[in-house]
């Protein structure tokens, strides 16, 4: 499978990079930057050309989106005027932009989660199982980010927020406990209270390679897929 890398000389397209390089299923053909990078216009430590013109998508299968809203809903007509798979970890997006994905995965197979780790995505489904067995609890969260996180509460805490709610919990985003700090790349929790005990469901990433593993499961998941909207639930559980 060719890979493409979107804001393939930052911190996560880096890592990303790195596990493609070393993945002998994958092959990576290109990165892009927006115009005026430093970087655009010369290679990777892989050797491979970074550019700012999307027009070059048409060489890879799939497209790996960790960037900004506006360059990963810009890319989304190019994706689909040439057929490539996207999996998108972009967070921050607006509903309107959230449609846009939606209405390109008519078109093209898309994986599209706000956080791409197996572990977090393995947390949603625990907190599934446990918001519909602890009825009559209540419910809060905590998540902490580095300085440089823009969205908050993060796009993570959100789905976690939606996911308890969905069984009749009352929690809203501004009632997430936000912490931005140093460097701290992502920990989450939720807690259900009732008079007689407490119960936590928490995930402490520990370096940001869980992510750009996690996309790698997602981008090889969509080899043969037909057009849809995916969500990580779908690439590790199935129908399960």
């Amino acid at each position: 499978m060719k890979i493409a890398i979107s804001g393939i000389c930052g911190k996560m397209g880096q890592r990303i990079a790195h596990f493609v390089l070393e993945d002998t299923a994958l092959r990576l053909v290109l990165g892009l930057e927006y115009a005026g990078h430093p970087d655009a216009g010369g290679v990777t430590a892989g050797g491979v050309a970074v550019v700012s013109d999307p027009e070059k998508l048409q060489s890879c299968d799939c497209l790996i989106e960790f960037t900004a809203p506006g360059p990963t809903i810009e890319h989304l007509d190019y994706l689909t005027r040439f057929s490539k798979a996207a999996v998108i970890g972009t967070t921050g997006l607006s509903p309107d932009d959230i449609n846009k994905i939606a209405a390109a995965a008519q078109k093209i197979p898309i994986v599209f989660s706000p956080n791409m780790s197996v572990g977090i995505n393995l947390i949603f489904r625990m907190l599934k199982d446990a918001s519909r067995a602890l009825s009559g609890y209540s419910a809060s969260l905590s998540e902490a980010h580095h300085i440089h996180k823009k969205d908050s509460p993060s796009g993570t805490a959100k789905k976690m927020v939606d996911i308890i709610n969905s069984f009749n919990f009352k929690v809203k985003y501004e009632d997430v406990a936000v912490t931005r700090q140093g460097e701290i790349i992502g920990d989450h929790a939720v807690t259900f209270e009732s008079p007689v005990d407490t119960i936590g469901i928490s995930h402490h990433a520990k370096t940001r390679d869980i992510f750009a593993q996690g996309a790698l499961v997602a981008a090889k998941w969509l080899a043969g897929k037909k057009p849809g909207l995916y969500s990580m639930e779908d690439v590790l559980f199935g129908n399960i």
